[in-house]
């Protein structure tokens, strides 16, 4: 048993596991300081600072045995928490943070240190933001996915069964002509799903500053797929910013253009694929009782013809 001084879970992290996950969250949470302290003493890591989290994680600043500084991240073990293990262990920290060490019972992750005050949101232009995010999509897409990921074919067709109830539950003609016309893109490019190591959630607040490289990205919870179906995170970044400016059409167009050319896509394809991630959100909306399509959705739609 650890004699150091118990971490404190944040009263964010026990609020959103409260809502997110019920009696199975807080049965974890409430582990959740006795975990850290024996993973401190296992991997021979002293805490440096307060920890803080996300909505699904607490992230411990730490430093190694050699004084390297990293941090500990601990998140309740899922398939999402499994499925990060696979990529940051497949792309060994070429274009992401650098995976040091785990534990493959509870998912626990020893993570290289970023700058964790600077994303790459603080660039003021945003072409060169969206420029220096699809470089690294670039390098994060050129690995062949392992085949323990998610396949995207396997939940795209579980997309398209769920479609006909979900359309029912808008309450607006057009939003129901919406969600069909995303679910026409999808069931187009069904036979090729593809097979790239996708990060599922590469937008600018997942991009930190680092010391080995000048950014890079976190987070991920990695599929198999077409980059295509990748692109959404990044044309949403900023959004409030991107509507304040008044013309969400010509952002979202440029963000896509850099985008497809740094990745080298096709562009009709990568739209379908986009039209998919669009309908993957509002199949999450509805679930959770929305009746009307989020209104940056309709405009990235629009904004690349659909």
């Amino acid at each position: 048993m650890s004699t150091r001084e118990a971490v404190h879970v944040p009263a964010a992290l026990v609020a959103s596991y409260a809502t997110a996950f019920g009696e199975t969250g807080k049965e974890w949470l409430a582990a959740l300081p006795g975990l850290v302290g024996q993973l401190l003493d296992r991997w021979e890591l002293r805490r440096d600072g307060d920890p803080t989290s996300g909505a699904a994680s607490l992230v411990v600043p730490v430093l190694r045995a050699d004084d390297t500084p990293a941090v500990l991240k601990l998140q309740l073990p899922r398939e999402e928490t499994t499925a990060a293990l696979v990529g940051l262990r497949t792309w060994h920290g070429d274009g992401v943070v650098r995976l040091l060490d785990h534990d493959a019972d509870t998912s626990a992750m020893l993570l290289e240190r970023l700058d964790g005050a600077r994303t790459l949101s603080s660039i003021e232009d945003d072409d060169t933001a969206m420029r220096i995010l699809a470089e690294l999509q670039a390098r994060l897409v050129s690995f062949a996915a392992p085949p323990e990921l998610r396949g995207l074919g396997d939940i795209a067709t579980d997309m398209l069964a769920r479609v006909p109830s979900a359309s029912a539950a808008l309450t607006d003609p057009s939003d129901q002509r919406h969600l069909r016309g995303w679910a026409s893109a999808v069931a187009e490019l069904l036979d090729e799903p593809g097979d790239r190591m996708l990060h599922w959630d590469l937008h600018y607040d997942n991009v930190l500053a680092a010391e080995r490289e000048p950014w890079l990205a976190i987070d991920p919870e990695p599929l198999a797929g077409d980059p295509g179906f990748d692109l959404w995170p990044a044309l949403d970044s900023r959004w409030d910013e991107v509507v304040a400016g008044g013309d969400p059409h010509r952002v979202i167009r440029r963000r896509f253009d850099l985008l497809t050319e740094v990745l080298h896509l096709d562009r009709a394809r990568a739209a379908g694929w986009t039209m998919g991630r669009l309908l993957q959100n509002a199949l999450w909306d509805i679930a959770d009782g929305e009746t009307r399509l989020a209104s940056s959705a309709i405009a990235v739609s629009r904004a690349l013809g659909h």
